[in-house]
């Protein structure tokens, strides 16, 4: 890594010395749920729906037993509920059918299942089981374009820049630290640059600087 970005996630870990992943879950199975059910909603809506959710479903078993509708009156309160809960429906049989009732470990066969893309299939790989990934979400997105780490124009290039500029090491913690900067701090309107820890290192912000002076 160059010494910026050393720089940047040095800062970065030690402002935020709690990062851990915000979903509520006990097991691979609840965290891929979890996270499918994350699209387009925060962590604590989802969290909200699965306190409930796991309760009562707290395997493959539980959730097999399911219709679509009665997933449906679960996560109601969620966005894009009726497209999430026909996803789960499908996912839970294929995960049976397929996968013997487990979840799977790999990229390709996370991403065969029905309403899993990239995104959750690393937060599973990285949280579930220990493989160093890199899910770009909406923060993850906007941060690292906007501080320098990556100078991409969609998620699919920011996470191939951000694995060239980060060691695998710290590629899952990073993914952390950026979430939790952008939800505490670089938010997407009116970032809180006077507070920021990395502010020094920020390419945007030199930027603004720069056109401010000229």
């Amino acid at each position: 890594m160059t010494e910026k970005v050393q720089k940047i996630y040095e800062k970065l870990k030690e402002e935020y010395p709690d990062v851990r992943c915000e979903l509520n879950y006990e097991t691979p199975l609840q965290l891929l749920v979890a996270t499918v059910l994350s699209a387009q909603t925060t962590d604590r809506q989802v969290n909200r729906v699965t306190e409930t959710f796991f309760k009562d479903c707290p395997d493959l078993d539980h959730l097999l037993q399911l219709s679509q509708e009665e997933i449906e009156t679960y996560i109601r309160s969620l966005g894009f509920y009726h497209m999430k809960s026909r996803n789960l429906y499908m996912l839970f049989r294929e995960l049976a059918d397929r996968f013997g009732g487990e979840v799977p470990s790999t990229m390709e066969e996370l991403t065969s299942l029905p309403g899993v893309g990239r995104k959750t299939a690393n937060v599973v790989l990285s949280n579930a089981f220990g493989v160093p990934a890199i899910a770009v979400d909406t923060h993850v997105f906007r941060v690292s374009n906007r501080i320098g780490l990556a100078h991409a124009k969609n998620v699919e290039e920011t996470e191939k820049q951000l694995q060239q500029a980060l060691d695998p090491s710290i590629w899952s913690l990073m993914h952390h630290l950026l979430i939790f900067h952008g939800r505490r701090c670089c938010s997407a309107r009116n970032p809180q640059c006077e507070r920021c820890v990395i502010a020094a290192e920020c390419e945007q912000r030199e930027r603004e600087t720069d056109e401010k002076t000229d």
